[in-house]
């Protein structure tokens, strides 16, 4: 485990290893000694660096290899994260209070960010799919309806304000359903440090929005 943590920290969107530095195992005289190569993984903040023998290193990665249900919530996660755009995106033009909109701001900007993020784990990872949740988008936790979706865009002010609290609470709390199942099925570490900061965040976003509504 120590191993692939160190590897994490090293490689979070790519399967190449980014080596901080390599040893040789060198002698007092300088000779390369027989211990053979090792690899440096630089820690995470407030760890050392490791030093894994270099013949450990294919061992570590595979440890760490994503299966489907980490592209699964990636792909998912993708979708998701993007109908929160398309509702920030109504907030702008029809929230009724500098609040709402505050924090509509808030999660486009933490949001849009990320989904470029996965977009880029997915170019990197693109094996190991699995068929998402099925259905449509809706099957998926705390995706709004496209009639939901009919009734933000003509709802203005406070109708607006307390719909759209009401609809992104729910999505955030879909979203952090799909982090905590990915934590508990998923292979892949980068993965699951995404969908921890995804449960942080949308937790207290959700208490930022309870206090509004």
């Amino acid at each position: 485990m120590r191993h692939r943590r160190a590897l994490a920290s090293v490689v979070p969107l790519t399967a190449a290893l980014l080596l901080a530095g390599c040893t040789g195992g060198e002698t007092s005289d300088g000779a390369e000694g027989g211990g053979g190569a090792s690899v440096i993984a630089p820690g995470k903040p407030g760890e050392e660096a490791a030093t894994i023998p270099a013949d450990e290193v294919e061992e570590a990665r595979g440890e760490d290899r994503p299966n489907s249900a980490d592209t699964t919530y990636m792909r998912d996660m993708i979708e998701h994260h993007g109908q929160a755009i398309v509702m920030t995106g109504i907030a702008e033009k029809h929230a009724g209070s500098k609040a709402v909109r505050a924090i509509a701001g808030r999660i486009a900007a933490g949001q849009q960010p990320e989904i470029a993020v996965m977009e880029a784990w997915l170019e990197e990872n693109p094996g190991g799919g699995g068929g998402g949740h099925g259905g449509g988008h809706e099957a998926m936790p705390g995706m709004a309806s496209e009639a939901d979706l009919d009734r933000l865009r003509a709802a203005r002010g406070g109708e607006f304000d307390a719909l759209f609290l009401k609809l992104m609470t729910a999505h955030h709390e879909g979203a952090v359903k799909m982090a905590e199942e990915v934590l508990g099925k998923g292979n892949n570490e980068y993965v699951e440090q995404l969908a921890t900061g995804v449960i942080a965040q949308q937790l207290s976003e959700i208490g930022r929005m309870e206090k509004l509504a």
